[in-house]
């Protein structure tokens, strides 16, 4: 692992630490909202009085924390490898993409590596739709159920099926907190409708779940859901309206997610995409609110 002079400092001080992803930039956001975002996230996690770390695979080995020609390079490098656990080994691997971006699991696992305890990204993955067709579950809800790291999110992207997404989090055992909710938001919507397991008001609140999950040593996550704000929400039936009339041209597999994005950010004149960039952002800066209480415990 390389740390950035930043994070090696936070690490060696005991200070508060927060993972984020590198997915937004190389395959998340449009150039230059991409860096810009990524940007915006780490300034909150600072404002925040913790320290971030964005994550991705250089050349061969794993990044803790990147320099700004890191991030330039990640976002506008075409055919950037997407990293998830089975990912991994390849990227570290002389026979890997010398670029690999990290998504929730990846990330996850090199943030329990580097000993950071709290991740922040914008939607989670889960169970897609027709799975009794596909099969196509996100390795993020596998990493949730076993990998000790906190991740603050805005619920899992509304284009899953919700359900049964909540109910894999259940029998996983995956703590889910609301933070000032008291049901799962579905990333743009605020309100999915499914219950969480506990409603929290604070950080400290956060932190002391997070605390008390560890101390257990029962391995997995607890998985914050942070709302969009109000002002920039759109209504889950209005989504699922756009969902229905445009699901069935999506592809198959790994690209269909990302059409879906791109088809709902169009449909909705943009909407979608000034959602999903203020949730990332205000996401981070929760987060370092948690890691500075968690510090502080």
């Amino acid at each position: 692992m390389k740390f950035t002079d930043e994070v090696a400092a936070a690490k060696s001080e005991g200070a508060g630490i927060v993972a984020l992803e590198s997915t937004l930039i190389s395959h998340g956001l449009p150039h230059p909202d991409n860096i810009a975002v990524a940007s915006g996230a780490e300034d909150a996690v600072r404002a925040a009085g913790a320290v971030p770390a964005t994550m991705a695979v250089l050349d061969g080995s794993a990044h803790i924390g990147l320099d700004e020609a890191a991030m330039i390079r990640l976002a506008t490098t075409p055919n950037v490898a997407k990293l998830s656990r089975r990912d991994l080994p390849v990227a570290l691997s002389p026979s890997g993409n010398p670029l690999g971006a990290t998504t929730v699991s990846a990330t996850m696992i090199l943030a329990q590596q580097a000993g950071i305890d709290v991740f922040a990204t914008g939607g989670i993955g889960g169970v897609h739709r027709g799975v009794n067709d596909s099969m196509d579950i996100s390795a993020d809800l596998f990493e949730l159920a076993q990998t000790p790291v906190a991740v603050v999110c805005a619920g899992p992207k509304v284009i899953l099926d919700l359900p049964r997404t909540r109910e894999y989090l259940e029998t996983m055992g995956v703590t889910l907190v609301g933070y000032k909710c008291d049901d799962m938001p579905a990333f743009w919507s605020r309100s999915s409708g499914l219950a969480v397991d506990v409603r929290v008001e604070t950080p400290v609140e956060i932190a002391g779940i997070i605390k008390a999950r560890r101390d257990l040593g029962i391995g997995g996550a607890v998985l914050i859901c942070n709302p969009v704000h109000e002002d920039l929400a759109i209504d889950i039936e209005i989504v699922e309206g756009w969902i229905a009339s445009c699901i069935d041209d999506a592809p198959g597999g790994a690209a269909a997610t990302p059409w879906l994005l791109g088809e709902i950010a169009r449909r909705s004149e943009g909407r979608s995409l000034a959602a999903n960039k203020r949730l990332i952002i205000d996401n981070a800066g929760l987060a370092g609110e948690i890691v500075t209480a968690l510090a502080e415990l």
